[in-house]
């Protein structure tokens, strides 16, 4: 929600799973979010980055590992 000045007033923003795109619930203990940033060419920061959030669920069933790596390949970040 955002107030007459443009702010954002919400006290929780709930997050979405990349993988899934379930919405995070507030009482999702083993969920994880990874920012992973951008390199140019000569391998320093760039200052952008890619963020990933990935559920309890999708960690408990151990399919997080191979989602991340989809996710990336997706973003061209890693290149197999």
């Amino acid at each position: 929600m955002q107030n007459d000045k443009g702010e954002i007033v919400d006290l929780y923003i709930p997050r979405k799973c990349s993988i899934t795109n379930r919405i995070i619930s507030a009482k999702d203990h083993a969920s994880v979010q990874i920012n992973i940033g951008e390199l140019d060419d000569n391998g320093t920061l760039t200052g952008k980055n890619f963020t990933f959030a990935s559920c309890g669920f999708v960690r408990e069933m151990g399919e997080a590992d191979d989602s991340f790596n989809k996710l990336c390949s997706d973003a061209k970040i890693l290149q197999f």
